[in-house]
């Protein structure tokens, strides 16, 4: 006979507990277990839904997965405001449009690699009629992606965020904003406060640039069975009061951005991702957004490999509807005169798609183990 054990009293649970454990999407290493909070998921949620005033006549369509924090954010954030969330696991874009137009969807999140193909697809007006907003999230839009987006969707608010897993999300860029700041990822959303520190930890002065610094109730608990990592990544604030019994910790990101006069952020690149050529820091985006200018490709990925006397040399991986060796010497002119020498590529070659970590963002390292065995569909430069 089965006895039914007896079980002790529930322990009471606390906002600081554990609650979910979410992995960084690997993109520059391995991924890293993020443990959240039940504060972290409540506040991330009330933060998003406040300024993307999310109210219970919002329909979500859920693309991203849920692994991903921007993605299991739709729930959460839909949850807080009485919203409705459609799930999806589509095959093709147009699976999305369908489903827009089949739930009458009021927002739509995605990442720049997602954007990028929708972008370029004729957009069937019932599928906007009820589309309030769309994000973005997860890396840089590209600025020819971002243009042909707002011509597909006039009426529709489009709001640039960056965030982080070990902080749920950082800032966001205004609708209105787009205009005057199309490169910047804004500003500090709701219960947070994000800082722009030397590495001495002192704050950098506007144009400045240094590492994100976040802070406020988003910081999550560190990393899963790892404190070594959690002590490189989770240290004390800059400039905190002196005298507390518990200093406050916030999350230096890795990721280097700058300031203009009013406050507004740019990101500059991924410490991880630096191009390090001629003695010089490199950031991939600052070449990629040149080559995205060209209108030539749909996507690309530029990344370092060794170099005898560079150190490093730059190479290319694009995704194009027509390469050749036109294109390439296209390319090649437009960084050129855009960019100083050290910063031009000195390959560029094509792929039918780049590789990409679980989470859809292109994964650089991959590209970087791998270069000179991927098949290119046309010749290199």
């Amino acid at each position: 006979m089965l006895r039914t054990p007896k079980l002790g009293k529930p322990r009471r649970r606390i906002d600081m507990d554990v609650a979910a454990i979410l992995y960084t999407s690997g993109s520059t290493g391995l991924p890293k277990g993020v443990v959240l909070s039940h504060q972290n998921l409540v506040t991330g949620a009330r933060s998003v839904a406040e300024f993307l005033e999310n109210n219970a006549n919002d329909v979500i369509l859920a693309v991203l997965p849920f692994s991903f924090d921007a993605g299991f954010s739709q729930l959460s954030t839909a949850f807080s405001a009485g919203a409705s969330v459609v799930l999806i696991d589509y095959l093709l874009p147009r699976d999305i449009f369908d489903s827009l137009s089949r739930y009458r969807v009021t927002g739509l999140s995605g990442i720049p690699s997602l954007w990028s193909r929708l972008a370029r697809m004729d957009w069937p007006p019932e599928a906007v009629s009820h589309l309030r907003y769309v994000t973005s999230t997860g890396g840089v839009m590209p600025g020819e992606t971002l243009r042909r987006l707002r011509e597909n969707l006039p009426d529709t608010k489009i709001f640039l965020m960056y965030g982080l897993t070990e902080a749920f999300r950082s800032t966001y860029l205004p609708p209105e904003q787009i205009d005057r700041r199309p490169n910047s990822i804004g500003k500090a959303i709701p219960n947070a406060e994000v800082l722009v520190v030397r590495d001495d930890g002192s704050i950098c002065e506007p144009g400045e640039s240094g590492e994100l610094v976040h802070r406020g109730s988003l910081v999550t608990l560190g990393y899963w069975d790892d404190p070594s990592e959690t002590a490189k990544r989770f240290r004390p604030t800059p400039n905190q009061p002196r005298g507390r019994r518990y200093p406050e910790i916030a999350v230096y990101s890795g990721d280097t951005v700058r300031t203009d006069d009013e406050g507004y952020l740019y990101f500059v690149g991924r410490n991880d991702d630096m191009i390090k050529s001629s003695g010089y820091r490199i950031s991939p985006t600052e070449v990629e957004s040149v080559v995205y200018e060209t209108g030539l490709v749909s996507e690309c990925a530029a990344y370092g490999i060794p170099h005898p006397l560079l150190g490093q040399a730059i190479a290319l991986a694009c995704i194009s509807e027509s390469p050749s060796k036109a294109t390439s010497n296209a390319i090649l002119a437009a960084c050129k005169k855009m960019l100083p020498a050290y910063m031009v590529p000195s390959e560029i070659y094509y792929l039918d798609d780049l590789p990409r970590t679980s989470n859809g963002k292109v994964a650089r390292n991959t590209l970087a183990r791998g270069h000179g065995t991927q098949t290119t569909r046309s010749p290199t430069t």
